[in-house]
């Protein structure tokens, strides 16, 4: 009877990593979601692509990946991962390691694009994990879209 139960624990366990690693987002798809965003902005203006960026089952979320919207004053304007974060101000926010992840953000934003690595809650899994975001600022603005990944 215990190698039963033994058994059944093990696949569930299978079941449960095999969805997470199915789930779990690449470089290539967060870096093609910010591009997705940027152009759902530059088609549809700043209030409608925020309301859509905050929308936790519309198109910029997807499992792991979701779209942030942030200022380079570091204000959160949009989170479709945890849209209780919009309006707080995280310039001086640090990852478990200490690192102002916010402050590098917004350097990288300031000269175009480019990734930035850092710790944060995976919204699937709610542990803490590495996360690997790719920067891209609004053109015409202080302004950012962040998307990334779970490595």
């Amino acid at each position: 009877m215990k190698r039963v139960g033994v058994g059944v624990l093990l696949v569930a366990v299978f079941v449960a990593f095999a969805a997470h690693v199915v789930q779990a987002a690449t470089q290539e798809e967060a870096k093609a979601l910010a591009g997705k965003a940027m152009a759902y902005w530059k088609a549809n203006g700043k209030d409608k692509a925020i309301a859509e960026f905050n929308n936790p089952t519309g198109s910029f979320v997807k499992g792991d990946l979701y779209v942030v919207v942030q200022s380079f004053e570091g204000v959160v304007l949009a989170n479709g991962g945890n849209t209780k974060l919009v309006g707080q101000n995280h310039l001086e926010m640090k990852d478990p390691s200490g690192k102002l992840f916010v402050k590098d953000m917004i350097e990288v934003a300031k000269a175009g694009s480019g990734w930035v690595t850092y710790q944060w809650v995976n919204p699937v899994t709610k542990k803490i994990g590495t996360k690997k975001a790719w920067i891209q600022r609004v053109e015409g603005e202080n302004l950012y879209i962040n998307c990334g990944f779970f490595e």
